[in-house]
């Protein structure tokens, strides 16, 4: 109570490199994904050792988010995917998160005004194109034919990037 929301909201919105996925910014949280997908692809290439994965990992969290990892239970360790077998799964969480923003990009250049119904916590604009554009085809249609349908282009980072760059530059008043 004691804290004032712009304060409480640019805390909840902090960027920090983090040793953790799950705990990690939505502007690192990429990075954890790529160390990920970057270590799965060179393990099934015969590029890495499954002996030498935990160091591999500790160079590319030092190099892509300067983050020294202490052990391996903060490190290669702390996701469960691998040692269930889960391999390639990863870079659907960044994906989901791409699409997400191109959709939402789509959303409001048809319904410029969206953020104000959201504002007020009426969710008709969105919940309506989503069902128009999205739900109605169910399973009809994979992920890149219903993208380019919904927004008329291929699934594409841009609208994510936009998103994160538009945010974070506002929130923290940095040029652009």
């Amino acid at each position: 109570q004691d804290i004032a929301f712009d304060d409480f909201y640019l805390y909840l919105n902090r960027v920090e490199p983090s040793l953790i996925r799950v705990e990690a910014d939505e502007v690192t949280y990429s990075l954890h994904v790529m160390i990920r997908f970057e270590i799965e692809r060179d393990i099934l290439a015969g590029k890495i050792a499954i002996e030498d994965v935990a160091d591999v990992w500790n160079a590319k969290y030092k190099e892509y988010l300067g983050v020294d990892v202490p052990d391996d239970k903060s490190g290669v360790l702390q996701d469960v995917h691998w040692s269930q077998g889960y391999v390639g799964y990863f870079p659907s969480y960044v994906l989901g998160s791409m699409n997400a923003a191109q959709l939402y990009a789509s959303i409001k250049e048809q319904h410029p005004y969206i953020e104000d119904g959201i504002g007020t916590g009426d969710f008709d604009v969105p919940l309506n194109w989503l069902r128009e554009n999205i739900h109605r085809y169910g399973s009809l249609y994979l992920t890149e034919e219903l993208m380019k349908k919904a927004t008329g282009k291929a699934p594409s980072s841009e609208d994510y990037i936009e998103y994160l760059r538009d945010k974070y530059t506002a929130l923290f008043k940095l040029e652009s």
